[in-house]
């Protein structure tokens, strides 16, 4: 959809708007792959958690994978079907909850195991262990789950002799916003250090990281990959794409609110924020697209993208416009239904994007709006 049409919708912004019908199509393509396959497929809700679709990714995918207790409580409520956590460390306190609400339950240490497993073995968990192949090609330390000195996942070298009782299933994650090919190369690193282990296992999870809705990610590679693992190791495959999911499926709708010029440089003022709307932005950093924008110079008119926070870094990018920006015009920022809402921020007591659902055939659904009392009633 082009700015013109999202802009004549009735929203009020700031606003995520997510395609309904480009989540759909993101799920039938992974059902494609597990029915080619007999892998199954987990939603990864540290990426998208937004539960109004729920039912409709259900349709298509096995279950979830949660990052400790009220992902797996949203898990269990809310999606009904596989619940699979994994913490770095899980809170005694709260594990006896998690391991009630999760089928799987993979531990980030042997320590870890050790500790827990009888708990875990007591509400019928199936136990797992995550790995670290020590091997990955994520170019952002930040996102690198296998850099030197990760705390992610046990090494090789601490598992020679390792009994591991009541394990059945390993799981490693190497990969962000990645392509079949370098899973390929994580997956020999795997083989290499760990395909004794394998051969003792019933399931093995591939994490996430998956880019497997972007245009011209390798499918077919993928199903061969996961085939050749089912079949050599004869076990259960995972995968828990949580971006793959909603990949070019949404927008963050913004108001321009002032414009001003800082010595040269023009800068339009947004009712939305990088540092607590799309925290990605600064912490990767990128830079997102705007639709109808193009890059500073190109249309005639460039403006630098600010947010309405008093960080000094507060700045989305330099993007340039067919016409000058004046307050009241409405911007549309693309892809922002991942990584979004599951990281958004009240600092400076910036209000909260509005969560709106774009139906096929163009019906808005606004399925949550937040008020002050969201802001006040995290604080005390």
């Amino acid at each position: 959809m082009d700015s013109d049409r999202l802009s004549r919708l009735d929203l009020k912004t700031p606003c995520y708007l997510i395609d309904r019908g480009r989540i759909e199509e993101n799920c039938r393509l992974l059902a494609r792959v597990r029915e080619r396959t007999g892998c199954r497929v987990l939603l990864a809700l540290k990426a998208f958690a937004a539960f109004s679709l729920f039912p409709l990714i259900r349709k298509h995918l096995d279950g979830v994978c949660a990052s400790g207790l009220y992902e797996a409580r949203l898990g269990r409520e809310e999606f009904g079907a596989e619940v699979h956590t994994h913490a770095p460390a899980f809170v005694p306190e709260q594990f006896g909850e998690i391991a009630r609400l999760s089928d799987f339950v993979v531990f980030n240490s042997v320590s870890q195991l050790e500790r827990f497993r009888a708990d875990a073995e007591r509400e019928n968990c199936v136990l797992g262990l995550r790995v670290n192949p020590g091997y990955s090609e994520v170019e952002t330390a930040l996102y690198n789950p296998c850099a030197p000195g990760s705390r992610l996942g046990v090494r090789a070298a601490a598992l020679a002799g390792a009994d591991l009782p009541g394990v059945s299933g390993l799981h490693f994650h190497a990969l962000c916003e990645q392509g079949a090919d370098v899973l390929e190369r994580v997956l020999a690193r795997v083989e290499a250090r760990f395909g004794h282990l394998l051969e003792r296992m019933e399931w093995l999870n591939l994490g996430g990281g998956h880019h497997v809705t972007r245009p011209g990610y390798d499918v077919d590679l993928l199903c061969r990959l996961i085939d050749r693992v089912r079949e050599r190791y004869r076990l259960q495959v995972y995968i828990e794409p949580g971006e793959a999911v909603a990949l070019n499926a949404g927008w963050l709708a913004a108001t321009v609110l002032d414009t001003v010029d800082a010595g040269g440089m023009a800068i339009a003022i947004l009712d939305t924020s990088a540092e607590t709307h799309m925290p990605d932005v600064l912490a990767m950093p990128y830079r997102p697209q705007v639709l109808g924008a193009g890059g500073p110079g190109e249309l005639p008119h460039t403006f630098r993208l600010a947010g309405n926070t008093c960080l000094a870094g507060d700045v989305i990018g330099d993007y340039s416009f067919p016409r000058p920006l004046e307050p009241g015009d409405r911007l549309f920022f693309t892809d922002m239904a991942h990584y979004t809402m599951v990281k958004n921020t009240t600092f400076n007591g910036a209000p909260l994007p509005s969560i709106a659902v774009l139906h096929p055939g163009g019906r808005v659904e606004v399925v949550r709006r937040f008020s002050y009392e969201d802001f006040r009633n995290r604080l005390s």
